[in-house]
C-alpha cells in the first residue's frame, strides 16, 4: 500500500548524488559549505549543476571569483560534513574547527581538502540561472584522487539528518553497449 509524501520531500527519492564540500576563497580566508543538490549536466565539457543561494557564506564568494572545489568526503566524515552545513563561515573558520587540510589547487584559488576523497576544480560555466534559482552551471578543469584512500563509501543525504552509505557496488559495465566510449580511461 502506498503512502503519501510531501512533494516539498521529492529529494529523499530524486537525490542520489553524494554529499559534497564546496570551498571557496577570496584571496584572504577559505570557507567550506556542504551541498546536496547537484547533478551532472554532460560528459563534455564536464558541466555540474549545482545550487547554491544568498543564504550561503560561499554564495558571494562564487559569484566574485567565479570558482571553486567539489570535494568528495567519504562516511568516515559524515559527522564533520553535518556541521560544517550547521554553521556559517562569518562566525567561523570552518577548516580550523572541523579539523579539515586546505591544499593548494592548480587551476583555482579555491582550496582543495586533503581529507576527502576527491576534489573537482571547477569555474563558473553559466550564470544564467542563478538569479531565478541560485543555480551555478561549473565546468570541472582538473580532478584529483586519493587513490590510496581506504574508505571509499561516499554519503548521500535522506533528510532530516539522515545519511546513507554506499554500499555494494554492481558492475554492469559488459551491458553498457552504447556508452562503452565513456567507459574507456
Amino acid at each position: 500500500m502506498y503512502q503519501e509524501l510531501d512533494p516539498a520531500k521529492a529529494y529523499r527519492l530524486l537525490e542520489s548524488g553524494p554529499v559534497l564540500l564546496v570551498t571557496t576563497s577570496d584571496g584572504e580566508r577559505h570557507n567550506v559549505m556542504t551541498m546536496g543538490f547537484h547533478m551532472m549536466l554532460q560528459h563534455e565539457p564536464p558541466l555540474v549543476a549545482c545550487v547554491i543561494g544568498p543564504w550561503d557564506h560561499s554564495f558571494d564568494t562564487l559569484q566574485a571569483t567565479g570558482e571553486c572545489v567539489l570535494a568528495v568526503p567519504t562516511v568516515d566524515l559524515a559527522e564533520q560534513v553535518t556541521k560544517i552545513g550547521n554553521c556559517s563561515g562569518v562566525d567561523v573558520d570552518k577548516f580550523a574547527v572541523h579539523g579539515l587540510t586546505a591544499q593548494r589547487a592548480k587551476t583555482v584559488a579555491a582550496p582543495l581538502i586533503r581529507e576527502c576523497i576527491a576534489n573537482l576544480e571547477c569555474r563558473v560555466a553559466d550564470e544564467a540561472m542563478v538569479e531565478r534559482y541560485n543555480m551555478f552551471i561549473l565546468e570541472v578543469t582538473r580532478i584529483r584522487i586519493d587513490g590510496a584512500r581506504a574508505e571509499r563509501r561516499l554519503i548521500h543525504h535522506a533528510g532530516d539528518g539522515v545519511f546513507i552509505a554506499d554500499g555494494e557496488a554492481v558492475d554492469m559495465g559488459r551491458h553498457m553497449k552504447r556508452w562503452r566510449y565513456l567507459m574507456d580511461d
